[in-house]
């Protein structure tokens, strides 16, 4: 617990202090803001490494297209939100419109061109994300999504929503699922960590083209047996380290 209390300090620390410090930034060229936000998003994953002892294993690196395309992750934990963007080469960020409205971060967000969505808004809302998210891949960019829209726990029921098909109709661009396990080391809604190693994996990209229904059913179906297996495979792992301890 006292890790856990400890990184958790150290990541809203390290937060406050790259925006802060970020702020001549407003005035640069986007690509520096880019550069700004890797270098955070791999501090937090270093101070996860050194102080909470969760550590990562990124797979699939290889199966990750050229130009723009969708990514469509599985989210069960706060570390969705960040390791990812360090493995992609300019990604473009779904969010609630909510985020863009606070302080600094909204300004950030708005800066690196990521993509607001108001869920009050229902269809009018999905158009404009897509109109916005097609300019975005367009640039050459990765629109990253998650299609259950909030964190789920490792082995909850799928429930992914409708703007994914959209983007996926919308954009005429490959999509690749994204699994992960992270809800076992950082779980939702809780400040403990678990020591361990994170895995997330880029699966097989899905061609554009498909009918909906037929792109829904693939992205569902390798989305959760690649989950489910990566879930697997570290509740093994916690089980070694336990009886080894």
């Amino acid at each position: 617990m006292l890790r856990s209390i400890a990184f958790h300090a150290a990541f809203y620390l390290t937060t406050i202090l790259f925006m802060l410090f970020g702020l001549p930034l407003f005035f640069a060229p986007r690509s520096w803001v880019l550069w700004a936000w890797k270098l955070h998003t791999r501090t937090i994953i270093l101070l996860l490494r050194w102080i909470g002892r969760v550590d990562m294993e990124v797979r699939g690196l290889e199966r990750l297209p050229e130009g723009g395309y969708i990514v469509a992750s599985k989210h069960q934990s706060a570390w969705d939100t960040i390791a990812p963007m360090a493995y992609l080469p300019d990604p473009a960020v779904i969010l609630k419109k909510e985020l863009m409205d606070i302080p600094l971060y909204g300004q950030f967000a708005r800066k690196l061109g990521m993509i607001p969505v108001r869920r009050d808004h229902g269809a009018v809302a999905l158009r404009e994300m897509a109109r916005i998210a097609r300019t975005r891949a367009k640039e050459g960019r990765q629109v990253f999504i998650f299609p259950e829209g909030t964190r789920r726990a490792p082995g909850a029921p799928p429930d992914y929503k409708p703007g994914v098909v959209l983007l996926y109709e919308e954009l005429d661009a490959p999509c690749v699922p994204l699994a992960l396990n992270s809800g076992l080391y950082w779980p939702r809604h809780a400040w403990r960590l678990n020591p361990g190693t994170i895995i997330m994996e880029f699966l097989e990209p899905i061609p554009p083209g498909l009918p909906r229904e037929e792109f829904r059913r693939r992205l569902i179906e390798a989305t959760e047996r690649g989950t489910a297996r990566l879930v697997s495979e570290g509740q093994v792992q916690s089980r070694l380290q336990r009886n080894a301890a």
